[in-house]
């Protein structure tokens, strides 16, 4: 956990400082400190502005994306007892995208300060919306097993996936080139703003997964295992699907669609650190938000001034891990 976490704190302070207009780590550390701290004479106002206003507030968001998937998926792998779970299992991140494509296709066009709560506020109706779907079909309270959960979500997801594609269809051209990029990912419209609003209910949406560390432990073993052992089942299963859900809406409604970062990073943690969750889920976090650090950081450099969507990738990080996943689950069964 400590070697992972002096190593994320790099990759921020690389990250604020790589893009078309380079800076080195010591010219970033002077403006943090002397616009932060108060510390040392900072520097010019051009190294200010790239470092306080356009590259900090979108990797700390990139940061807390990633911890808020990493950490959503190794809860919901636990809960369906399935190694190839993730955030998207649930039906929000397909919600989400329904709702961000519809508003950018269905819309009129908006200007003003508007046009930047649009598109995310309709992201996270949709995401809300596909949850509560889930809990109207599957009814958890009504002590139906996780796995029609599972397939719930899965059916869930597809829907309003099938929504999303009849929405890019009836796209144009200018529209079009919005949606593809929304659902690729990105981080080039994060703001201290919407860095602010996302920050108290990720940080409060993490902690409350923590806590319920014992509860996913005693769930890896099963469900009628845990009844015997006292855990209330049901209650978990609402409680883990209900902040999984805050976490992934939060998120993907200002970034797009970001993939495999829940399903790749519990696998690679429980590797290093073994299944429990008190290990476990810290450890996703900070793991999650040093991926998705690396990846916005490739994003920017690659093809300078043009930036590369984040979800390429992870999605080229991810695929061949759960391609390997599904080889390995059939070698199992044969």
């Amino acid at each position: 956990m400590p070697v992972v976490a002096v190593v994320l704190a790099i990759a921020i302070v690389v990250a604020i400082g790589s893009g078309p207009i380079e800076l080195t780590p010591r010219t970033v550390l002077a403006v943090a400190g002397h616009e932060i701290l108060g510390l040392g004479p900072g520097a010019g106002p051009l190294e200010t502005t790239v470092v306080m206003d356009l590259r900090m507030p979108r990797v700390l968001f990139g940061a807390l994306t990633g911890a808020a998937l990493a950490v959503s998926g190794a809860a919901l792998q636990s809960l369906f007892r399935n190694p190839l779970a993730d955030p998207g299992i649930i039906g929000v991140s397909a919600g989400a995208s329904t709702g961000a494509v519809g508003a950018i296709v269905m819309l009129p066009p908006i200007t003003g300060a508007l046009v930047a709560w649009v598109v995310p506020a309709s992201a996270f109706v949709g995401g809300l919306l596909a949850t509560a779907l889930i809990y109207a079909l599957a009814r958890p309270s009504a002590g139906t097993g996780t796995a029609r959960l599972l397939l719930v979500g899965i059916a869930v997801g597809a829907a309003f996936s099938a929504a999303t594609g009849f929405f890019t269809f009836a796209a144009d051209d200018d529209e079009l080139e919005s949606v593809v990029f929304w659902q690729m990912g990105s981080l080039g419209s994060i703001s201290w703003l919407r860095l602010a609003i996302v920050t108290l209910p990720v940080l409060l949406g993490l902690g409350l997964l923590m806590s319920l560390a014992r509860r996913l432990d005693l769930l890896t073993l099963g469900e009628r295992q845990a009844k015997h052992l006292g855990l209330d089942v049901n209650s978990t299963r609402r409680l883990v699907i209900v902040i999984t859900a805050l976490l992934t809406g939060a998120t993907v409604a200002f970034t797009g669609t970001i993939g495999f970062i829940g399903l790749v990073v519990p696998h690679i943690v429980r590797l290093l650190c073994g299944p429990g969750h008190r290990a476990l889920l810290p450890v996703s976090a900070v793991l999650g938000a040093l991926l998705i650090v690396v990846a916005d950081t490739l994003s920017r450099v690659v093809a300078p001034p043009a930036e590369v969507p984040i979800g390429l990738f992870t999605a080229l990080m991810g695929a061949p891990f759960f391609l390997a996943l599904v080889m390995r689950s059939r070698a199992v069964q044969l």
